[in-house]
């Protein structure tokens, strides 16, 4: 196991807080004397069942604790999915059920196992406990904690200012939370800037236990690839870690330049006196932002994806056509009499837009062409003749080949 100091240096890389950061210091300089591994927690709620490059955050700093010879121990909160996390919500989070749970939580490890280790991690489900406990044991953690703390947290706060509801269900969320780490017996917990309430409940909690209590390390939020409000599925504005590399790519080629540094600094293990190079003042930030995308990319397709990824990109720019495109059959019976049949349809049924409204506004626009000499589409009613293979482009990105079927 590494020095205790050397650990500190790289595990400091894009963490907001270490909160309390001298306890910290205290448990890595006890492991590495005696060899014993830190347990560090990670709870991930299966509220979905696309992990993006937001999620990775946190996952990336457990896999770095891995590789310093630590233990990853992975809650999967299917009880505590139920509640619903209101951390950094301005309005309540609708829970789900528990059939909706389980079905996200089978896809989600196949996802971390691309960045966490799984074979060398803990993985638990909350439920294993909490599955078990009668009211009364309900009743006992409620009275851990008092209106006043709850009340006092600003995400409460402001919907308690603004007469939005605050649910009592949502008063149990942290409370259930911090027992995981008594369970576990959790060293450090990591989590988003939102989370640092959640994770000093837990140290309190394991010091009424008689445990020594956890530290939280928390990391900032990932802004999406509109540069401005967290990454989110809601707002479209995400990277999903099994997305194809081309999509990958494309939409790290798509963010502003503003929060490269952020992406650089928390998605990729590249030293910090590269990236400032890169992004000094000067130099192009295109050239940065592809080294940005292949390396993003390479840690979840491999490198020569990357390569190819970024060679498709560059032919899209220069306005060529992708090496390989995508044959689409298309029924006989979407076509008239005569074989033609509106663009729209044809866009919708070459699955490059999913509604015919859609498509047409893109035509409107001026962003259809088909053909080898990318002949345009302008008149969203007009029937077209469709030959075997004719190519159909959508806007920069979507392309297909027809194939009559």
């Amino acid at each position: 196991m590494r020095p205790a100091a050397e650990q500190l240096d790289l595990l400091r890389r894009g963490i907001d807080a270490i909160t309390p950061e001298a306890e910290f210091v205290k448990k890595l300089e006890a492991s590495a004397r005696t060899g014993t591994p830190l347990r560090v927690k990670y709870g991930i709620d299966p509220t979905g069942i696309d992990v993006h490059l937001g999620h990775t955050v946190p996952l990336r700093k457990l896999r770095q604790f891995q590789d310093l010879g630590h233990t990853a121990v992975i809650i999967i909160g299917d009880y505590t999915a139920l509640v619903g996390d209101p951390s950094g919500r301005s309005d309540h989070r609708a829970g789900l059920t528990k059939e909706q749970v389980e079905a996200n939580a089978r896809d989600y490890l196949a996802q971390v196992g691309k960045i966490v280790d799984l074979s060398r991690a803990e993985v638990r489900h909350n439920g294993d406990w909490f599955s078990r406990w009668t009211f009364l044991d309900v009743l006992d953690l409620t009275r851990r904690m008092t209106i006043g703390q709850v009340s006092a947290r600003e995400d409460f706060a402001l919907r308690l200012k603004s007469e939005k509801p605050v649910y009592l269900s949502e008063c149990l969320y942290p409370l259930m939370q911090g027992w995981d780490s008594v369970e576990i017996r959790a060293d450090v917990e990591l989590g988003g800037t939102e989370q640092l309430f959640n994770l000093l409940v837990a140290r309190d909690l394991q010091q009424d236990e008689g445990q020594p209590p956890q530290v939280a390390m928390t990391m900032p939020i990932l802004v999406g690839t509109d540069g401005k409000q967290r990454m989110g599925k809601s707002l479209g504005n995400y990277i999903g870690v099994s997305e194809p590399p081309e999509t990958q790519f494309g939409k790290v080629m798509s963010i502003p330049d503003e929060p490269m540094r952020q992406y650089f600094t928390l998605l990729t293990d590249l030293p910090m006196a590269e990236i400032d190079a890169m992004l000094a003042p000067g130099v192009n930030p295109r050239d940065a932002k592809e080294v940005l995308g292949k390396t993003i990319v390479s840690q979840y397709h491999g490198p020569e994806a990357a390569e190819a990824a970024a060679a498709a990109f560059r032919r899209r720019a220069a306005g060529e056509d992708p090496e390989e495109i995508p044959e689409v059959p298309v029924p006989r019976d979407q076509f008239d009499a005569d074989g033609r049949i509106t663009m729209p349809r044809l866009i919708v049924a070459l699955k490059l837009d999913s509604s015919t409204s859609n498509a047409r506004r893109v035509i409107e626009q001026g962003g259809v062409t088909i053909g080898p000499d990318r002949t345009p589409v302008t008149d969203p009613k007009a029937p077209i003749a469709v030959p075997d293979g004719l190519i159909v482009r959508v806007g920069k990105r979507k392309i297909a080949r027809v194939r009559r079927s």
